[in-house]
């Protein structure tokens, strides 16, 4: 193969179409990403869990957005941590658009909690809405995955699967986080022999939408003092990365869990 034509399939990678699943884009990681990604050659699948109408106007208007910029968009709503919502939500994706080339696995919450006041029912949930809910998407997905030239899976973790103190505990979701991590290494050996890349991005302390308020402003000065950078994260830190992991640049990067931290867990 002469240089022209091991150059052309990279090139064209960065025009082709391309259907990306995010879940959670209803706020936070998900929007920014969505809106990072939104272009005339994106389709997007937006999801949110959709409790109440507040956040399901969130969604539609992240969906706007988006379009504005070019993108295709289709919206759902569904618990992931229920029993075949993840699964339906992929059928939801195909049925719409025919194909599923990459796939975002960013709902999940972080609750403060301690091992001694954990509670069964808390494990499993948090199980079940991220490490489970991933499992049974990438599942689905798989046969559309590797169908792809571009077929690209990300998984939102977070530094508390690497960063443990009491002062700070986080029970549940580090142990669910630590299962999607170990889930998408699997997913990353079982599925690069198809050109399909699977990794982790595990941020530090990153804002919400609402940004600090009065009540928990110092919650998040503090925050802020225990990254070495000096600052929290904003969502589009998150985003670009993800955005990279995405793309055609990132073809040789696979089983990783990239951390976008500020340092948080140096040490």
């Amino acid at each position: 193969m002469n240089e022209a034509q091991d150059d052309a399939p990279d090139d064209a990678l960065h025009d082709a179409r391309r259907v990306v699943l995010i879940t959670g884009a209803g706020s936070g990681i998900g929007a920014a990403l969505a809106r990072r990604l939104a272009a005339p050659s994106v389709d997007l699948m937006l999801h949110a869990r959709g409790t109440d109408e507040a956040s399901r106007e969130r969604l539609t208007a992240v969906a706007r957005d988006c379009e504005a910029r070019g993108a295709i968009c289709a919206t759902a709503c569904a618990d992931l941590a229920e029993p075949g919502a993840a699964a339906t939500l992929i059928d939801t994706t195909l049925a719409r658009f025919g194909a599923l080339d990459q796939l975002v696995a960013n709902a999940g919450h972080a609750q403060r909690q301690t091992l001694a006041t954990l509670e069964a029912d808390a494990l499993s949930h948090a199980f079940a809405a991220m490490p489970a809910a991933f499992a049974s998407l990438i599942r689905t997905a798989q046969p559309a995955l590797v169908q792809s030239a571009q077929g690209r899976v990300v998984a939102l973790s977070s530094f508390v699967a690497h960063r443990y103190r009491a002062d700070a505990p986080f029970a549940a979701t580090a142990a669910a986080k630590a299962a999607l991590e170990s889930l998408a290494r699997t997913a990353a050996a079982e599925l690069a022999p198809h050109g399909v890349t699977v990794n982790c991005v595990a941020p530090g302390y990153t804002r919400k939408d609402a940004g600090p308020t009065p009540a928990n402003a110092p919650a998040w000065a503090r925050a802020a003092e225990a990254t070495p950078l000096g600052r929290i994260a904003e969502t589009a830190d998150i985003a670009e990365l993800i955005a990279f992991l995405l793309s055609s640049a990132a073809r040789h990067i696979t089983g990783q869990t990239i951390h976008v931290d500020g340092g948080l867990t140096l040490g």
